[in-house]
């Protein structure tokens, strides 16, 4: 029996958020959350959101999956592609803009809380922890200050 082949699927759109806070030492953490279906280790990310610039839909999925409210700037720190599997076992190719958010807020309770755990860890640790190539290398070489900078830099 001869199978169709599948046509390469076009890349989607994700938008995410890299949560960030700097210790009483100074030193910079990362707030990862566990992805629902593998438990494996990511950032807070979703699709666009209709009605909603790329940096708010972003903070939206932020709150929506770990419970944090913040500050991100309207321009992508970066991005990193990864395919994401889908129900009928295909893979969809995606495309993440990573927007950096300085939390200023952890909620108790959140809408997926009971799905997701989510944890604090050394920058160096995080981007070891992540599965996505480029995206350990935007968390090593993520500074929160160049990214404020290059936020506010007139375009």
């Amino acid at each position: 029996m001869k199978t169709r082949k599948q046509r390469p699927r076009k890349t989607r759109l994700q938008i995410a958020v890299l949560p960030w806070r700097a210790t009483p030492d100074g030193e910079l953490e990362i707030l990862l959350i566990t992805s629902r279906e593998t438990g494996r280790w990511v950032i807070p990310k979703g699709w666009p959101i209709k009605g909603l610039s790329s940096d708010l839909a972003a903070c939206r999925e932020a709150y929506e999956e770990a419970g944090l409210e913040g500050y991100a700037p309207s321009s992508p720190l970066g991005s990193y592609r990864y395919d994401k599997r889908l129900a009928d076992g295909g893979l969809q190719p995606v495309l993440v803009e990573v927007f950096p958010m300085q939390v200023s807020e952890e909620h108790d309770d959140w809408p997926e809380r009971d799905q997701r755990e989510r944890r604090w860890f050394a920058r160096i640790e995080a981007a070891a922890l992540v599965d996505e190539p480029e995206l350990r290398t935007l968390l090593e070489a993520f500074d929160p200050i160049a990214a404020w900078r290059e936020s506010v830099r007139p375009r």
